[in-house]
């Protein structure tokens, strides 16, 4: 597919996971693409290898969510080794479970500085560089909506955040014709939270459909809003997770 052709994409964390099927499937659609990891260079580095087979430019760059200055640079590169930036996806993300009891000061800035303020900080550095038509996507979880069991509340705190920040820069970007949205994954068999485990089928229990997500799946979402074709879809919030917030 080509309808990405002359587009240029920086993906936070994506050396793994949904990152890495975003960054791949956005380079199949034509994309240039840039990306982040914290702590697998040689996986970053075989994400990019695949891009460069497919035909299209690649770079990984070490910056750890947990830094903003290496997010702003990590902005910065991917300007100055491709020349523009028209897509951003806010990919890069912690989990962690515990009773409200026992979740410390310290934990809950790592989840926040991890999961919702580098996201405002690679809007803000990615908006001086996005033309008009340019893409914002953020990747939340669909626990932002329905929380099932305990121990979820600073994740689903962390995640939930990123409603309001879509809704409000899009429409701070709008007369730009940026969009900005937000997709919810919900079960998706990745490392963190592989499909074949006894805790997985607890989860399909929840869901309409109980099949976990592919990493795959969430990328080809991803790809159709960096697309012309969801120029009119900002602001949203997209929930993909079989249903199980039904």
């Amino acid at each position: 597919m080509t309808r990405l052709n002359g587009k240029v994409a920086l993906v936070t964390g994506g050396s793994r996971g949904m990152g890495a099927a975003i960054a791949r499937r956005l380079a199949a659609d034509g994309a240039d693409v840039a990306l982040t990891y914290a702590r697998s260079p040689e996986k970053a580095e075989g994400v990019a290898a695949d891009i460069a087979k497919a035909g299209r430019r690649s770079r990984a760059i070490q910056a750890d969510n947990r830094d903003a200055a290496a997010i702003q640079s990590a902005v910065a590169a991917t300007v100055q080794a491709f020349g523009r930036l028209d897509i951003l996806v806010n990919n890069a993300g912690i989990f962690s479970m515990a009773p409200i009891e026992e979740v410390t000061l310290e934990a809950y800035d790592e989840m926040m500085a991890v999961n919702t303020r580098a996201t405002f900080v690679a809007i803000k550095a990615a908006v001086p560089h996005l033309p008009e038509g340019g893409r914002i996507i953020s990747i939340g979880s669909n626990l932002a909506e329905q929380v099932p069991a305990a121990g979820m509340s600073l994740y689903a705190a962390s995640k939930a955040a990123l409603i309001g920040l879509t809704k409000g820069v899009a429409r701070d970007l709008g007369a730009k014709r940026i969009t900005v949205n937000l997709v919810q994954p919900g079960s998706t068999d990745t490392d963190m939270n592989p499909a074949d485990t006894d805790h997985a089928d607890a989860q399909r229990a929840r869901m309409a459909i109980p099949t976990y997500a592919t990493p795959q799946d969430i990328a080809g979402l991803v790809a159709w809003l960096a697309s012309e074709e969801a120029r009119f879809v900002t602001g949203a919030t997209l929930v993909m997770d079989s249903g199980a917030n039904v």
